[in-house]
């Protein structure tokens, strides 16, 4: 009989767990929790029944099982990817097709995507703005804009723009209800406006970090209104529902056109970056290469800007 095989979720977190030799950064590597990774390796070990992994106190280490089994496992995904990448379809070369975050391809790339075009007038521009990373030699997607910590395997990945977080609020609010000015103790009688979009990261900034790095006693820190997606609290900041804890990166447009402003001067790294992300071998292509170029020009446009709001504190 052919021996069943093990479940593929299983793999792949051994073949992440097996190169990082880190149960947390192989989760972040797959976007998922380190008990929800932990648990797919156990339940390899089970249906291998042998152990892969000796868990020490901070680190693991591979078992002579396990260092054997890795290099194979390992191979086979390359194989697989190698095939998938065959099959993956070919797109005209006037088509560009960008995978973004929802909250990026709103508040971001949409709002200026018009200059890009205005530049390169041959090109057809499509956005697949979605929360699930995805699969560059599967999917028809040319370049990934893609924000973490950096660490996305077989992919030529440079970083474009260190974000970072601050309290923001509309400025009319600001002015009707604390004459354009508040203090911390203010903030226990306005709705915080929670952006939990990044919580996937290992140290998001929350509201929570940001009033403890203040100085900030008696705020109830989980209060308020919860979004998934970051533009939709930075939107509902501007609309005056309350005080966002908001993204620099996204939040530059509205502060830029007045329609947000930071009442306080400690801005907090946000652990996590934009990244530009394509195939290796796609680089040079000249409409990955003309669309590289424009980001980095509008990042670069913006930057001076987004360096004197993070250095305020």
């Amino acid at each position: 009989m052919t021996r069943r095989l093990p479940p593929l979720n299983a793999l792949r977190a051994f073949d992440a767990a097996s190169r990082h030799l880190s149960f947390q950064k192989a989760a972040e590597e797959l976007n998922v929790t380190p008990s929800a990774l932990s648990f797919q390796i156990r339940q390899l070990e089970e249906h291998l029944h042998i152990a892969l992994f000796r868990r020490l106190n901070r680190r693991v280490v591979l078992t002579e099982e396990g260092a054997r089994f890795a290099p194979f496992v390992q191979d086979g995904f390359e194989r697989l990817h190698g095939a998938m990448n065959q099959l993956r379809p070919a797109t005209p070369d006037n088509v560009l097709t960008v995978s973004t975050g929802p909250a990026f391809a709103a508040k971001w790339l949409s709002p200026r995507i018009h200059r890009f075009l205005e530049l390169h007038p041959d090109i057809e521009f499509r956005i697949s703005a979605n929360l699930n990373l995805s699969d560059l030699r599967k999917d028809p997607i040319d370049v990934a804009i893609r924000f973490g910590g950096g660490n996305y395997p077989g992919l030529r990945v440079e970083p474009l723009a260190e974000d970072a977080a601050t309290p923001l609020i509309s400025p009319m609010l600001l002015e009707q209800r604390f004459g354009g000015a508040m203090s911390l103790t203010d903030l226990t009688s306005m709705t915080l406006l929670h952006d939990d979009s990044a919580s996937f990261l290992p140290k998001a900034v929350t509201w929570a970090t940001w009033l403890k790095h203040a100085g900030a006693h008696g705020i109830d820190a989980s209060r308020g209104a919860r979004f998934s997606h970051a533009d939709h609290a930075i939107e509902a900041a501007v609309d005056q529902a309350g005080i966002v804890l908001g993204r620099l990166t996204l939040a530059a447009r509205d502060i830029r056109a007045g329609r947000l402003v930071a009442p306080f001067d400690l801005v907090l790294p946000s652990n996590a970056s934009f990244y530009f992300c394509c195939l290796p071998e796609m680089t040079a292509e000249p409409k990955i290469e003309a669309f590289r170029a424009f980001v980095r020009s509008e990042i670069e446009g913006e930057k001076a800007e987004l360096d004197r709001l993070r250095n305020r504190g």
